[in-house]
Formats: structure tokens, C-alpha cells, sequence
């Protein structure tokens, strides 16, 4: 994986204009690809609190096999990041920057931004939220489109593996809630 802390947030610049767009899942910005995929993790304020730590704080990340690079240990506005798949010479990792967290009582996650050297241009949410009638619900909104080469090439692979990977992040959340 790249080494990225330290001299990152000085040299990388965020590689869209639309900063903060998935706030408002329902009117993201055209001309990128769409993405929105929620599914219940859990049931009442207990878990709605398991689900929201293991969010803020990587593990639900890191629980899929993704390696997360930060200086810090939970995610905050301007928090730099690299999430890193593969094992070896086959390891990559991307730049991020955290744009937003949200400040409800019953929401709980990030938002992140791609930074320079990112595949895609972009951002995604991972939202965790205590319903009224008590469901806890997980749900990953991204919009984003490619900043390279390979993911020009790749078309429409792109986005398939971006939602596997979302409803990756809802299955292994709904095991770290069931854990506790």
C-alpha cells in the first residue's frame, strides 16, 4: 500500500467540485455514476450505537479485509485517510478525505471525498441511522465517476463492484452489531 500520512493533506487536493452533495441523497450532482444501497443492521438504540462506532471508527471497514491508513482513530471533517485492498505487490490504496459527519442524535458515519492520485472522482456516505420504530438501518450513497485510465477502461465494471462492495459493508456491519 502507498505511504500517504504525513505529507498528504498539504500535496492532495480534493478531485471534485460538489463537496458535501451526498447530504441530500436525492439530488446528487449529474454526470456521475449513482450509487444507493441500504439494508437494516440491527434493532434499537444499543445497536444503533454498535453500528455508529464501528462506522466512525474504521472497524466496519477494516472488517471487510480493506487496511485503513490514519492519523486519527475516528472520523472527523478534514480527516485524511487511505483505504487499501489486495495483499502484496497487488495492494492498493486510495486517498480520501472525511468531507462531513453528521450531527443528529440518531444519524451516525462520514462522508469522504476523493483526493489527487484517487481511480474515481467522488464521494460516498456510510450512514447509520435509528429509525422511529426502532430499525437500525445502514446506508452507503455515492456519486462518482472515473479519475483514471484503468477505470475509464473498466465502464460499467466500475459501478457493480462499487455495489458489491456496499452491500459487503451492510453484511459484515449487521455480523459486528450482532457481536455487539
Amino acid at each position: 500500500m502507498t505511504r500517504i500520512l504525513g505529507d498528504l493533506a498539504p500535496r492532495r487536493t480534493l478531485t471534485y467540485r460538489e463537496t458535501g452533495a451526498t447530504r441530500t441523497p436525492d439530488a446528487l450532482p449529474a454526470g456521475y455514476h449513482h450509487l444507493r444501497h441500504s439494508t437494516p443492521v440491527g434493532h434499537g438504540p444499543a445497536d444503533f450505537r454498535t453500528a455508529a462506532e464501528a462506522v466512525t471508527t474504521w472497524r466496519m471497514h477494516r472488517a471487510t479485509g480493506a487496511r485503513v491508513r490514519s492519523a486519527a482513530g475516528r472520523a472527523a471533517p478534514g480527516v485524511t485517510l487511505e483505504v487499501g485492498l489486495g495483499v502484496g505487490p497487488l495492494a492498493y490504496g486510495v486517498p480520501c478525505r472525511v468531507i462531513w459527519v453528521p450531527e443528529e442524535e440518531h444519524r451516525g458515519g462520514f462522508a469522504y471525498g476523493t483526493l489527487t492520485g484517487h481511480p474515481e472522482s467522488g464521494e460516498e456516505s456510510f450512514l447509520v441511522e435509528l429509525e422511529p420504530d426502532g430499525t437500525v438501518r445502514f446506508t452507503v450513497t455515492a456519486f462518482s465517476r472515473p479519475a483514471a485510465w484503468y477505470t475509464r477502461f473498466a465502464g460499467p465494471v466500475v459501478p457493480r463492484l462499487q455495489l458489491a462492495y456496499a452491500r459487503a459493508l451492510g453484511r459484515v456491519l449487521t455480523r459486528l452489531v450482532a457481536e455487539g
